[in-house]
Parts: structure tokens; C-alpha cells; sequence
């Protein structure tokens, strides 16, 4: 693929006319199956150990090439969101997570409810139960599509794509709406349309774990580590050491994905409507001194988890403004201060005198949003007078650099063609993870 392009790139510099140009080739997934199925019998790089395989880690191989190939021409045609995407490149064989994805075959659970059957590798038995999937598969609720086998953190994962047949559950207010404040301080501060407010404390699960974790990094760096530039191998000692230390990291990433998972859950059910914050995480994460912390909350996890939630269960989620001021405008007037610094966790209002902790005002502010078309919220009702907002109170308060751009001289990746038609082949419904 890449060759072709830069072919094309050198017959433009030498004058050809457009119709004697390189063709571009295609990169869907049917076109580099077909290219692949004629380059395994022919090319020897192939012909003498790709019938060992399964077809399926080919087929991975070349779905996840086609997915980046079609991501770098949306980008480069502004139609893709986000940061612009550069040209595919060849993942690295010791920093790539290994994954196969099973699209065919026998791909089951077993009736005992321990041992999955997978196409090549067999029955295998699990270390969590699959009682939950096989119930489901068994009533007829549930149809497995594919699997996918990962290795993450010393242990081996099947993730089963699912097409579920679920009821919408009514939830249990549906009249009220909440607005979320998320936080590092504290996790969560939610207020209702009926005035009541909720606090979610702040779990800090990395903070917690931070003494083992440096007690086991200190346990690595004395044992013998890979070196790749003299191409010594690790010992056996510091094989063990690191495997303990990724286990202390898998504990946190399981404890932090409990509890957002059980958030977001008991927010989805409850409230009709769940009024968010459009947060610029990223950018939050260039902060030297909270990126830690912010990292640890997992921001961007709630509001993903928050929006197919919310789908799933019926209700609405609303994504406040990215410059909504809700942590500066007073819930009671809806006067806007100009500057709010960070370091002031108490929000007094200049017009009506009203304080109370800022975290809880910025969740009241969130809330009205939803009751803002009926007047009918705990803030910023439409009958309220009006007040006039300082210069720039909605907006940053701090300009930018603009970003340096490309010189004549750098290099530059050669313009992509434009995006086939073909759309990605699989659509994600559910998934069930379980460990091996």
C-alpha cells in the first residue's frame, strides 16, 4: 500500500499525466484478503509456515490494516474527529498487545459452565465461571458473533461479542434529571431537579496502591532487565519480579473498572435525564500536577460508560457546552464571575450573597440544563432576571499558541486518496470477558 503511494508521489515529480500514474490500491478488508490469499502461495516469505496458523490471526492482521488505512483518509479529509491521524505503521512485536479476533468456526461455552471452545486452540478452561453467558445462550437471548483472545498483564482473556436481546428497563425517576460534577477532590457531586444532592467520594485507588508499587518497581531495576541494544535477555529473577509488579497494576485497573462501572450503573437507572460536562481530558492531562489524579478518576470511562448506558436504559444524556461557565455562575441568580481560581472550593455570589461549596453549585448548574426548556429547574430558571455576564466569563480566560505548522523543508506523508465507500465490517453489541 504504502509503496504504491510513494510511487505515485515520485511519478508526479517527473511529469507523468494523471492516467499514467500508479494506480491506488485498494485497502478494504475484501481487497487485502484477495491480495493476501495470492501473495501466501506465491511469496516464500509466506508459502512455508502460514498453513500453521489460524486463518483468524491473518484475518486480524489484515481488518485492523484496513480500519487504519480508512481512519488516515478521513483525517486527512477532515472527516474524522480528533487529533489528525498519521499513515499507518507496522506495530511493534514487544510493545503491541497480542489479540486474535475469531470470526468462524466453533466459537461456544461448554454446558458445565468452565471451558470455552475456541477454533485451533481447542476447549479451554476458564478461571472465571461463564454461567452468565451460558444462561442467556441456552434461553436463546443471546447469539455469539466472534471471540477475541488477548494477553494482557501475564494472563490470557477471551472477549465474546454478543448480539443480546434485552428489554429496556424503566427507570426509577424518570421525570428527574442530574447533573454529574465530576472532580479529583471528590469524584462525583450530583444534583437533582428536586434539590437533592449526592456525593461520591473519590476512591483513589492508584494513591493507595502507590507504596507496593514502588516497593516492586525497586525489586525490577535491581534484577537483570532486557537490554535490546546488546541483546541481553532478562533473567528468571526479574521475569518474577515483573509479573509481580503488573499485578499490582491489574488490581487497580480492576478496582478503578468496579467502581465506575457500579457509578455509572446506579445513575443510568435511577434519573430520565443525566446532564454531563463536555471535558477537554487531554488537555486536563498536560497538567503535571493533576494528571495523576485525573487519570486515576477516569473522566473520559464515565462518560463513555454514561452515554451507551443512558441508550440502553432509555433515557437521555446531555453534554453541557465546553465552555459552559458552571462552576462560575451562581445557581440561585445566575450571575457569572469572571475569575473562579481552583484553588477556591467555596462559590460566593457578589449579587445575592449566595454560598455554598462549588463542586455542588456547578451540579446544580448542570441540572438546570435539562429543566432550561421548561423552566422548571432548581437553577437558572427562565423566569429568573436576567444578568448580564462579564467579558469573556464563558470562555477561556487565557489564549493559546497557535500551533507551529509544517515547514517547506520537513517531511511530509504523501496526501491520501479518497475513503472507499466500504464501511468496517463488524459492529460491536456486547462483549463478555472472561479469563483463561
Amino acid at each position: 500500500m504504502t509503496a504504491s503511494w510513494w510511487q505515485r508521489k515520485a511519478e508526479e515529480t517527473y511529469g507523468v499525466p494523471e492516467a499514467g500514474l500508479t494506480q491506488w490500491r485498494p485497502w478494504s478488508l475484501p481487497a487485502l484478503r484477495k491480495a493476501f490469499n495470492t501473495a501466501k502461495h506465491t511469496d516464500p516469505k509466506f508459502a512455508g509456515w502460514w498453513e500453521e496458523n489460524s486463518k483468524e490471526a491473518y484475518n486480524t492482521g489484515l481488518a485492523n490494516a484496513a480500519a487504519a488505512f480508512d481512519n488516515y483518509a478521513k483525517s486527512k479529509q477532515g472527516k474524522r474527529r480528533g487529533k489528525k491521524v498519521q499513515m499507518p505503521r507496522f506495530k511493534s512485536k514487544r510493545k503491541a498487545r497480542l489479540a486474535c479476533r475469531f470470526t468462524t468456526g466453533t466459537i461456544r461455552v461448554e454446558g458445565d459452565g468452565r471451558h470455552v471452545t475456541l477454533p485451533r486452540l481447542g476447549t479451554i478452561r476458564t478461571h472465571e465461571p461463564t454461567h452468565k453467558l451460558l444462561t442467556r445462550v441456552q434461553a436463546g437471548t443471546a447469539r455469539i458473533l466472534s471471540a477475541t483472545v488477548r494477553h494482557e498483564r501475564g494472563r490470557w482473556f477471551v472477549a465474546f461479542q454478543v448480539e443480546v436481546k434485552r428489554d429496556i428497563q424503566r427507570v426509577a425517576r424518570p421525570d428527574a434529571a442530574a447533573g454529574v460534577d465530576l472532580g479529583v477532590k471528590t469524584l462525583a457531586v450530583m444534583a437533582d431537579s428536586h434539590g437533592e444532592i449526592r456525593t461520591v467520594p473519590n476512591p483513589r485507588h492508584l494513591d493507595a496502591a502507590l507504596k507496593r508499587l514502588r516497593r516492586a518497581s525497586r525489586v525490577v531495576s535491581r534484577r537483570r532487565g532486557p537490554d535490546r541494544r546488546t541483546g541481553q535477555k532478562a533473567s528468571r529473577r526479574w521475569e518474577k519480579a515483573n509479573a509481580a509488579r503488573n499485578r499490582v497494576h491489574h488490581r487497580v485497573a480492576n478496582l478503578r473498572a468496579d467502581a465506575l462501572h457500579k457509578l455509572t450503573t446506579a445513575v443510568a437507572a435511577e434519573y430520565g435525564t443525566v446532564v454531563v460536562e463536555d471535558l477537554n481530558v487531554a488537555g486536563m492531562l498536560r497538567n503535571r500536577h493533576l494528571a495523576r489524579h485525573i487519570a486515576d478518576a477516569g473522566f473520559g470511562e464515565i462518560r463513555r460508560q454514561l452515554t451507551y448506558k443512558t441508550r440502553r436504559d432509555g433515557c437521555r444524556i446531555v453534554a453541557a457546552d465546553h465552555w459552559f461557565p458552571s462552576s462560575k455562575t451562581c445557581s440561585g441568580c445566575g450571575a457569572v464571575k469572571a475569575k473562579l481560581p481552583l484553588h477556591v472550593r467555596t462559590y460566593q455570589c457578589d449579587v445575592c450573597g449566595l454560598v455554598l461549596d462549588r463542586d455542588e453549585n456547578a451540579a446544580r448548574n448542570l441540572a438546570a440544563l435539562a429543566a432550561a426548556a421548561t423552566g422548571t429547574g432548581v437553577a437558572g430558571d427562565q423566569d429568573a432576571p436576567r444578568v448580564s455576564k462579564p467579558r469573556g466569563a464563558d470562555h477561556k480566560t487565557r489564549t493559546t499558541r497557535r500551533s507551529r505548522k509544517a515547514g517547506a523543508g520537513r517531511w511530509r506523508t504523501p496526501a491520501a486518496p479518497a475513503a472507499e465507500g466500504s464501511e468496517r465490517p463488524y459492529s460491536r453489541r456486547s462483549s463478555h470477558a472472561l479469563v483463561m
